[in-house]
């Protein structure tokens, strides 16, 4: 097709992916932002599955991202004491697909914005509304049209809600804290280790070299609000080094999870990736490497179907089941969470590896 002059809504992860990809592709391609910088969220750490650094391979920051990634080689299941429920190399669960890594938000997306210093982002740039011709009003009243509108703006994309409809984000019953630690003077914290507690806690560490750990704490809860007094309490009862973590845990940040509903991601002129397409439970670490997936498949299909309207298709066609496997999966292992813990622990213990096995096999395949 002829190269189609590309608006991507959102400078994250997602946006600068797919700008890389279809900037590799020969694609004109403007980026627009609504933040007024680059910033990430603070305390903002990444688990990368094997699919997630195998499609940054194919969006070729591969080598920049290794050298300030940290290799993550097992995964380890504990009770909230410490006591092991289940442990296994993350080969045996990924294969041939390649390495897992982990890394701070912050240095994925300047490897990024790195990678598309050739494209101009324009920070501060409100999307207002997006109309099925490809015109896009901005915030400053300002109008521009486009062969493509792409929403990689998040769960609150404003692309969605301007141009899709659908339901807005359905709250999973899950709040969350993340920061990341100093465990230099803090022993035995090595790659990926979850710490499962009663009532659906969770405290997981990532490794991220350096003397740094990333943490990750959540709750069940009915209501999506910070709940009264100091969140650290609610994981007071945690052994092992959970202690001395969440003494450096007093500025976490803090979000409620939530999930998006919308099944159709493609208009005439626009398709919606990352969390405005998809936003899901973290349970399997999926999110960022569904976004990035998705910006790889948008590129190839874009750079190989006859029309937009084709390319747009076959996207759709192409992503769909692989985010519902993932969206199942997820349900099922936050199911498993709420187990009685007797019961949850014991079905790790003697089933954890093929589980997990299990719920990636689909995965392995190339989007």
């Amino acid at each position: 097709m002829n190269k189609v002059r590309t608006l991507i809504v959102g400078a994250g992860i997602s946006g600068l992916a797919l700008a890389k990809a279809l900037a590799d592709r020969g694609f004109p391609v403007d980026v627009v932002e609504r933040r007024a910088d680059d910033g990430q969220a603070p305390g903002a750490g990444l688990y990368l599955p094997a699919n997630a650094v195998r499609a940054l391979q194919g969006i070729g920051v591969g080598d920049e991202l290794a050298k300030r990634a940290e290799p993550v080689t097992r995964q380890r299941l504990q009770d909230h004491r410490g006591r092991p429920l289940t442990e296994f190399g993350v080969g045996h669960i990924w294969g041939e697909v390649g390495p897992c890594l982990a890394v701070t938000r912050g240095d994925l997306h300047e490897v990024l914005r790195t990678a598309v210093a050739g494209t101009v982002v324009r920070y501060d740039t409100e999307v207002r509304s997006v109309t099925d011709d490809g015109t896009v009003t901005f915030g400053d009243g300002t109008t521009g049209a486009y062969d493509l509108v792409v929403g990689a703006d998040g769960i609150n994309s404003a692309v969605r809600r301007s141009l899709f409809g659908g339901p807005e984000p359905r709250f999973l019953g899950q709040l969350c804290w993340r920061f990341i630690a100093d465990d230099t003077a803090i022993p035995g914290i090595t790659d990926w280790t979850a710490r499962l507690g009663a009532r659906g806690r969770t405290f997981l560490t990532v490794q991220l070299g350096a003397g740094r750990v990333y943490c990750y704490a959540d709750i069940n809860s009915p209501v999506p609000a910070t709940p009264a007094g100091d969140w650290r309490t609610l994981f007071a009862d945690f052994g092992g080094p959970v202690p001395q973590l969440l003494e450096q845990g007093a500025d976490a940040h803090f979000a409620a999870l939530h999930e998006s509903e919308n099944t159709v991601w493609t208009r005439a002129r626009a398709v919606l990736v990352g969390d405005a397409a998809h936003a899901f439970s973290p349970s399997m670490a999926q999110g960022g490497a569904m976004a990035l997936e998705d910006a790889l498949v948008l590129a190839d299909t874009l750079g190989t179907e006859p029309d937009v309207t084709d390319a747009l298709a076959a996207f759709q066609a192409r992503r769909a089941g692989r985010v519902a496997w993932v969206v199942a999966q997820n349900h099922r292992r936050d199911k498993a969470r709420n187990l009685p813990t007797p019961l949850r622990n014991l079905t790790l213990r003697r089933a954890g590896e093929r589980l997990f096995k299990a719920n990636h096999a689909p995965l392995h395949a190339l989007p």
